[in-house]
């Protein structure tokens, strides 16, 4: 079991950081007001949060102009999506081990 706990991913273990990566796994990208209303979260949170992901490589970011405001979408790399996917394969083992004993 010890093993199944090594690769979930500190990263992804906030609730704001999980919701984020989850709306870009199944989106080719999202801006900034998208993310922030599908999360429900503030604009200084989603801001924190994607620092943070960008700081590790798993985001990327492309700031532009529509109609001439500011406008700022977020997408995977590769090596986020890539450890996204074994973050939520090694919660769902661990969850598929401890619903066998029960």
């Amino acid at each position: 079991m010890k093993n199944i706990i090594g690769n979930i991913n500190k990263a992804f273990d906030n609730r704001v950081r999980l919701g984020i990566m989850s709306v870009l796994m199944v989106n080719e990208y999202a801006d900034f007001t998208t993310l922030k209303q599908v999360l429900g979260v503030t604009d200084g949170n989603i801001a924190s949060h994607m620092k943070a992901l960008e700081k590790k490589g798993y985001v990327k970011v492309e700031k532009s102009f529509i109609d001439r405001k500011p406008n700022t979408r977020y997408s995977t790399t590769k090596a986020g999506r890539e450890d996204f996917k074994k973050h939520i394969e090694a919660i769902e083992k661990l969850l598929n081990q401890n619903h066998k004993k029960t």
